[in-house]
Parts: structure tokens; C-alpha cells; sequence
């Protein structure tokens, strides 16, 4: 159930070249057609002459103009004018969500957990798995769950299979899925797949990264959540956490510490991301949490 502040606000995302009067113009549009902001937030890469970002919110119950006519308004009377690449988004409008798991459950079912709460604004959309094993705990929240075989020699028919049942979602969330996606499938979805890697990224890319920092006697774990690129584990990172560890912990526990994390990191960009609170520039995002 939306709460009343979703039903009245909208979110408007900013990137152009910074220049003087930016700030004046948008606000004093919004003003004119009766808008009131709620939240501010800009970040400019220079003193002069950088790249500017913003984050704004408004209420729109006494708008002079309707959702529908209010983005080419923008778009014809500030947008252009300034070079901008913007969106414009209304809360009450939930993402669909889609997630993709194998059989590791816990990443999922925060995410699981959190929508349930209503602390995640979304709407699920499906989870998929290339395993049947959690089909059982996804269905508890009345969530749909698809199983679909990932081999090798039939990698491609599953992959269709699989975009045929994302069609109509907003995000994909790779919630542990131990599988690579093609580059055409990354492709379709820029910046709406975001996946959890179980290390400190870049270090211990790779397979059983708590055996690599085991090994290598490491200080500090991690994850990391980031967009998915066809380069693989190189996309934009979105969110990051860290834990302190010594030479008393083994494997398992560093494994149940980064786990623990993994859930965490993951929840939070997702949902920064469902609330518009991220701006990707070249391989870097602006967060604005």
C-alpha cells in the first residue's frame, strides 16, 4: 500500500553541462506550475565547466498542468535550453522487479523480506532460477517462481525463455545468479540490472573469492552491488560495504560475514535505485542516498 507522500511526489533526475542559472530555471518552473520542493540535492564534477547532477522532489497536488503534459512542458521551457539528459518520475508509479537466483537464498529473500515489510517500494514482478530449490520459499510470499534449466548447449533457448518471462519489468536484480549474461541480453537493460558480487570489487574477482581472502590473509571483506556490463564485474558500482577481520577467522565465517553483508549492500541499492536516487556518468554513479 502507498503511503500518501508516494501518491503526490515526483522525482526529477538531472545531467548537463554545469553552467550558471540552472538551479533558478528548474525551480522557478516548477514554481510557476504550482509545484512545491520537497528535496534538493546537485553535485558538480568542477568548479567551472564540470558536469552537473541533480536530484530533485516536488509535490504535485495543485499542478497546473497534467502528468502527461508536464515532461514536454519541461522539457520545451528548461530541458533544452540547458543540454540536459533528464527523467521525470512519479512514487506512486512502482518499478516491477524482477529477480534472478540460484540457489544461494539470502540476498533474495531480504529483498523478499523488505518488499513484504513495505520497506522496498516496488513492485515484484517474478523470480526465476536456474534451480528448483527455492521455489517453495519464494511462493510463501505470494511472489510467481520460474524454473529454467541453464546448460551449456542450450544456453541461448534459455535465455529467451527467460526474457520472455522478464517482459514488462523495470530492474533486473541478480540476486546470486551463478550464471554470465549474454552481452545481448546486458545490452537490452542498460542500467537496470543490477547485480551483488561477494567481494570487495575489484580484489577477488572470480570463483570462491572467502578462499582467495582466506589465503591471502586479508584485513578487510566485503561486497559490492553494481551495474551488470557485458564487461563482466566492471560495470558501475552503486554501493559498497566493509568488515574488519583477522587472522582468528576461517573461511566459514568469513563466508556468514560476507553474506550477511551481501544482503545489505544489495537491499540498499536497490532500493536507491527504485527511488531515483542514482546517476550514472561514463563508468561512475552519482548517489544521492
Amino acid at each position: 500500500m502507498k503511503n500518501d507522500s508516494e501518491l503526490t511526489t515526483a522525482r526529477l533526475l538531472i545531467t548537463c553541462p554545469d553552467r550558471p542559472g540552472i538551479v533558478s530555471a528548474v525551480s522557478s518552473f516548477l514554481y510557476n506550475h504550482g509545484a512545491n520542493i520537497t528535496a534538493l540535492d546537485q553535485y558538480a564534477t568542477a568548479s567551472e565547466q564540470g558536469t552537473y547532477f541533480m536530484r530533485l522532489e516536488f509535490q504535485t497536488p495543485h499542478l497546473d498542468v497534467s502528468r502527461q503534459v508536464l515532461p514536454a512542458t519541461f522539457a520545451e521551457a528548461v530541458a533544452r535550453r540547458y543540454e540536459m539528459q533528464w527523467t521525470l518520475s512519479f512514487a506512486s508509479d512502482y518499478k516491477k522487479v524482477a529477480i534472478l537466483v540460484s540457489k544461494h537464498d539470502h540476498a533474495l529473500l531480504e529483498l523478499l523480506w523488505r518488499w513484504s515489510r513495505q520497506s522496498l517500494p516496488c513492485a515484484i514482478h517474478s523470480v526465476i532460477s536456474n534451480h528448483p530449490d527455492l521455489g517453495s520459499e519464494v511462493e510463501r510470499f505470494g511472489v510467481p517462481f520460474h524454473h529454467i534449466p541453464f546448460t551449456a548447449e542450450h544456453r541461448q533457448d534459455s535465455e529467451a525463455q527467460m526474457e520472455a518471462l522478464l517482459a514488462g519489468a523495470d530492474l533486473i536484480v541478480l540476486a546470486r545468479f551463478m550464471q554470465i549474461l549474454s552481452p545481448e541480453m546486458v545490452a537490452r537493460w542498460p542500467h537496470r540490472i543490477i547485480n551483488i558480487h561477494h567481494s570487495f570489487l575489484p580484489a577477488f574477482v572470480g570463483a570462491n573469492p572467502y578462499q582467495q581472502a582466506y589465503d591471502k590473509g586479508v584485513k578487510l571483506i566485503g561486497a559490492t552491488a553494481h551495474y551488470v556490463t557485458a564487461d563482466l564485474d566492471q560495470g558501475p558500482i552503486i554501493e559498497q560495504g566493509v568488515h574488519r577481520v583477522s587472522h582468528r577467522h576461517d573461511v566459514e565465517s568469513l563466508r556468514a560475514l560476507g553474506q550477511e553483508m551481501e544482503r545489505q549492500v544489495l537491499a540498499r541499492a536497490v532500493r536507491w535505485h527504485l527511488e531515483d536516487r542514482v546517476l550514472v556518468h561514463a563508468n561512475k554513479t552519482i548517489v544521492f542516498d
